[in-house]
């Protein structure tokens, strides 16, 4: 028997404006809870004041906390811990160093075209919690 999962809801990080609408949309076109964020400080603050989040989708290279910092912060701070945390990145080493900070998984931008990316994160997010 498998496990029902239900509708999660979403918070995408991203300090690229484009990136950010243009993803945001494609979650909201498949009927998806989205919330966003244009920066990790914004992003922690959400997060921290009590924002409940299912899934968190962040880019690794942003100003200020970048997306690593941000992932080990959520995870020693024990933020939302059965949260699904994405990262998004063109940077393949990265995703050594977020697998270390406890990272689900992780979008290659540059190998996966944005109508890819809602399917390629529900799919990281049913694979964690279908176990």
């Amino acid at each position: 028997m498998t496990k029902e999962i239900p509708q999660p809801k979403i918070l995408l990080i991203d300090d690229d404006r484009f990136l950010l609408d243009m993803y945001s949309l494609k979650f909201k076109k498949s009927n998806l809870d989205i919330d966003t964020s244009g920066s990790s400080q914004n992003a922690l603050e959400k997060l921290r004041a009590g924002g409940k989040y299912d899934i968190i989708v962040l880019d690794i290279i942003m100003p200020g906390i970048d997306g690593l910092e941000l992932l080990k912060n959520i995870r020693e701070e024990k933020i939302l811990p059965e949260a699904t945390i994405i990262m998004l990145t063109n940077q393949a080493d990265d995703t050594e160093k977020a697998k270390a900070f406890g990272v689900d998984g992780y979008i290659i931008k540059a190998t996966t075209i944005p109508s890819e990316v809602v399917d390629k994160v529900l799919q990281i997010y049913k694979d964690k919690n279908s176990k």
